[in-house]
């Protein structure tokens, strides 16, 4: 069975599927405090609840399979693409830190976004 850490999982949709198609999920990431009460109806895993900049993820369980879907405002046609200069946009290196962090890197990486990225 392949494991599973969560970024930015919001409600756990992304986790909810991989969950139905038999992965373990060990940890995610959420640190909006209304999705985190969804959230931790539905799994009961190790939720990290404080923003991803605070996370030592050298403490958290090594996974096969990372995903994540980080903010899209800095990026979608919808705002004003500033990408990268966006203060959410670098939240995109916080998944690059995560997995230099990581005692063991994962397999794979799976992120959810929009087009423009």
């Amino acid at each position: 069975m392949f494991t599973v850490g969560g970024l930015f999982s919001g409600i756990g949709g992304i986790e909810l599927g991989f969950e139905k198609a038999g992965f373990k999920i060990l940890w995610s990431n959420e640190n909006d405090e209304n999705c985190n009460k969804t959230y931790k109806y539905n799994f009961d895993h190790k939720l990290y609840s404080e923003s991803i900049i605070d996370i030592n993820f050298k403490k958290a369980k090594p996974v096969d399979l990372l995903v994540g879907g980080f903010p899209c405002q800095a990026f979608s046609v919808a705002g004003y693409r500033k990408g990268f200069k966006d203060e959410r946009g670098n939240l995109f290196f916080q998944i690059c830190r995560a997995i230099e962090e990581l005692k063991t890197k994962p397999k794979a990486l799976m992120l959810e976004n929009v087009k423009n990225l």
